[in-house]
């Protein structure tokens, strides 16, 4: 059994920061000790990792993302090989990604080809949510099984008619379902059919460019759909989890739930706290390299979401990585901003850019820690399995230099995307090493990893309720 042994890196956890050796055997973590003492001393290891100056954190979780997604008569860019590969190289050891179920189809026949795409491909560990596009009497009795096979949390749509929707009394019946057999029911929660009389108004109206995509999309329908989610989690009993919300009302709904001591839970992504309606209208066609939704907002909703994050208003900060390039899949929408594909490319740089944020003094490292890793594996049943270091843990381990300085760009970028989201931001902190289950991926800024070393994560529910 081979044993590894970090030592003189400051261990930091969502509960702890210590300055401690760490001893790895069999894949997992098998004891930390103070460095000098007796017990660091005796371990012997067939290798050993200086981590002199650096932090010693838990690989990264993200819990939203989408390798090869169809959508809009495209793929996203990614496939389960390149995008793990990416994800590693930013420091993140285990992903969540959306199988999706076919309307007219069953969940199993969703579930069987995202396994498909997936399996013998991975650089790292991986996981699935379901997307439920299909809610009828044959789809509700699914949920049961995947929640007992560890496919614990299932995604809806208030947004895309005619693609993903669901009404409310489709919604409602999920979320029944849910509050009996234990599963999260994760909600898209922008008001879709009232977007769609916008979107067709613009473009009737001649406003066709990126930046409109922003403009339709109103706060308000974001914040009305938050609310109704809400409420018909509260009907049925059941927990709730909005993903990537951007918007400050949307923030004020979730935090007013909470307040009243009901299980609902946020997330947010990178790009609404980095980015703003300022890149959806860059000139000419760039805006539509930053069309995503729910939408990014103008910079004031920035320290609002910050805001939340702090407060433990807004629980997880994932990616929603769903890649298309700005080549041949972006440009199918000039013209007609409808037509862009949603979505951005983010996996790789989640844990740097909320670095920054600890640099910049939005965040504490545990909290930084906190939002990537630990809440993340506890709200969707990996605990302590991931997100944390600590005897038992899987040994995934990222070795991180909290003083090197890097330039984000699509020249060095690691995803298979034409462009980078934040093309020459400069940030401080950079991964140097990283271990999946004990075993090296990344090695001194080195790619030493292999398709097929990531495994399937068969998930707990939610650790929260």
């Amino acid at each position: 059994m081979s044993r590894t042994v970090i030592h003189g890196g400051l261990v930091v956890t969502a509960s702890d920061e210590i300055h401690a050796d760490v001893l790895i055997e069999g894949g997992r973590i098998a004891a930390l000790a103070a460095p000098g003492t007796d017990a660091a001393t005796s371990w012997s290891a067939d290798r050993r990792i200086d981590a002199t100056g650096m932090y010693v954190l838990p690989g990264g979780v993200d819990a939203h993302t989408h390798m090869e997604m169809p959508f809009g008569g495209t793929y996203a860019a990614d496939t389960f090989e390149t995008g793990t590969r990416a994800a590693a190289w930013g420091g993140t050891t285990t992903i969540v990604d959306f199988a999706i179920q076919t309307m007219g189809r069953s969940l199993r026949e969703g579930l069987d080809t995202w396994h498909a795409k997936a399996d013998g491909r991975c650089a790292v560990d991986y996981g699935f949510h379901m997307i439920l596009s299909d809610v009828n009497e044959s789809s509700l009795k699914e949920m049961d099984r995947l929640v007992a096979e560890g496919v614990t949390s299932f995604k809806l749509f208030m947004a895309y008619p005619g693609v993903f929707y669901s009404d409310d009394g489709r919604i409602l019946r999920a979320m029944q379902r849910a509050s009996g057999n234990g599963g999260l029911v994760m909600m898209h929660a922008e008001n879709g059919i009232a977007i769609d009389v916008l979107v067709e108004q613009a473009l009737a109206e001649g406003r066709t460019d990126p930046r409109y995509h922003g403009d339709v999309r109103k706060v308000a329908l974001e914040a009305e759909a938050t609310h109704r989610a809400v409420q018909l989690a509260r009907v049925a009993g059941a927990p709730l989890y909005v993903v990537h919300v951007s918007a400050d009302e949307a923030v004020d709904e979730i935090a007013a739930a909470r307040h009243k001591g009901l299980p609902v839970f946020g997330e947010t992504c990178p790009q609404y706290l980095f980015l703003s309606t300022d890149n959806l209208a860059e000139p000419g066609f760039e805006g539509a390299k930053y069309v995503c939704s729910t939408p990014l907002r103008p910079r004031e909703h920035q320290e609002v979401l910050w805001r939340g994050l702090r407060t433990n208003e807004l629980q997880v900060v994932s990616t929603d990585h769903c890649p298309f390039c700005f080549s041949g899949q972006k440009e199918m929408g000039r013209g007609d901003f409808s037509k862009i594909p949603n979505g951005m490319p983010g996996v790789e740089h989640r844990m740097d850019l909320l670095h920054q944020a600890v640099v910049d003094g939005h965040l504490s490292r545990r909290r930084w820690v906190e939002i990537a890793c630990a809440s993340p594996a506890r709200m969707f049943g990996l605990y302590p399995k991931k997100g944390t270091i600590a005897p038992g843990a899987d040994a995934d381990v990222v070795i991180y230099d909290p003083g090197a300085e890097q330039t984000i760009s699509a020249e060095t970028h690691h995803m298979a995307v034409d462009y980078s989201a934040y093309e020459g931001r400069r940030v401080t902190g950079q991964v140097r090493t990283v271990l999946s289950r004990g075993v090296p991926v990344i090695e001194d800024r080195a790619y030493v990893g292999h398709a097929g070393h990531g495994t399937y994560l068969p998930r707990g529910t939610c650790q929260y309720l």
